[in-house]
């Protein structure tokens, strides 16, 4: 068992640590009594995870002596959303959750986030643990304390920065995901790669069958590689007024595709298409060193991850959902976009993010088909 620091210092010092390791589910209550501790727990999960984990987290915590209560919501993306949000914060005062209760986010990046956005508004703030159950969530959505859902204009439109007070990746989890799924989390370790750490990327080729296959040990690596690098760029820039931003890369098309595609392709999926549109970008801008692109399309399907724009999404629509994407300024559709695996380019006025025209991004898109 490792843990990693998130220093979040300038969010009023809400830094906590990230808990790695196998089989250590039994060590959260211990860690609830010295770091989170409160009269009541409630446990927020999607009916998928509820049936796979649910009885067996409240069980742990009752037999610790802790009064706990689940409050599930329907599996999938597309309830990541403010009747969802409605709905649970409803469920939890009906049951008499007050100000002294602590929130439990058991499941993936969905679950986190709702549940995060649950424990930032109810009461005005209560506190909150995160317990993945994804790759994507112990790498990603789980660092860094970003929490919401999605609007019909656009994904996490609405939220808050709520740090958890511990996060809880039990690798042993993993174990239980399909293989799309444990690709699709990959897909954000394979970010994490190209913004920050060429040899993280080159040690991700390496392991990428070994993940697919499931080994504990590799995707161990995997989580603690990924959340050291996210934890870095977060505590540089916890409110994302610049460095932070580049954690965005294939995020501005991956959203766009994630939403034009009504959620039928997993989050990974969408965030690997849209970095190899994001790195033709970059390619064509002159930002990114040639081969670029050809490098990432090899890591993408070393993971068995898309990489082709489906002929379904059109430009007008892809575009129209680019241009409500939270990163947009003005109007302006602005991009996160890679130098070299390991580093991120910058705009003229040292801005981490670039503009791109419509035209560009068309011809991007089309080169991606």
């Amino acid at each position: 068992m490792i843990s990693i620091r998130v220093p979040l210092t300038e969010a009023r010092d809400a830094s906590y640590d990230v808990i790695v390791g196998r089989a250590i589910w039994d060590r959260l209550p211990q860690l609830l009594s010295e770091r989170c501790p409160a009269h009541r727990y409630a446990v927020v999960t999607d009916s998928r995870v509820g049936a796979l984990y649910g009885a067996r987290l409240l069980a742990l915590l009752e037999a610790a002596g802790f009064a706990a209560r689940s409050f599930l919501f329907p599996a999938g993306e597309w309830n990541k959303v403010r009747s969802t949000w409605a709905d649970l914060c409803d469920q939890m005062l009906g049951a008499g959750i007050g100000r002294d209760a602590a929130v439990v986010a058991l499941g993936g990046g969905v679950a986190g986030d709702l549940a995060g956005f649950v424990a930032a508004t109810l009461h005005r703030g209560i506190p909150y643990v995160h317990v993945p159950t994804t790759v994507l969530a112990m790498i990603d959505s789980s660092i860094g304390g970003k929490t919401g859902v999605d609007l019909p204009a656009g994904k996490n439109l609405v939220g808050a920065i709520h740090a958890p007070r511990f996060t809880l990746a039990d690798i042993e989890t993993l174990t239980t995901l399909p293989r799309n799924q444990i690709a699709a989390g990959c897909a954000e370790a394979i970010k994490h790669g190209v913004i920050a750490d060429a040899a993280y990327a080159d040690d991700l080729g390496r392991a990428a069958a070994a993940c697919l296959a499931r080994s504990l040990a590799a995707l161990e690596q995997v989580v603690e590689g990924s959340i050291r690098i996210k934890s870095e760029i977060v505590a540089s820039d916890v409110l994302e007024h610049g460095r932070r931003q580049v954690l965005n890369f294939g995020h501005t098309v991956g959203h766009a595709v994630e939403a034009c595609s009504r959620y039928t392709l997993l989050h990974g999926e969408a965030i690997a298409i849209g970095m190899a549109v994001e790195a033709s970008l970059a390619e064509a801008a002159g930002l990114a060193q040639s081969g670029l692109r050809r490098r990432l399309l090899d890591l993408l399907d070393q993971f068995e991850l898309p990489a082709a724009v489906p002929d379904t999404l059109t430009c007008d629509d892809l575009l129209g959902a680019m241009r409500s994407d939270k990163k947009a300024r003005a109007g302006a559709i602005r991009f996160a976009l890679p130098a070299a695996i390991g580093t991120m380019a910058h705009s003229a006025d040292g801005a981490w993010t670039v503009e791109v025209g419509s035209n560009d991004i068309r011809s991007a898109l089309e080169a991606n088909r």
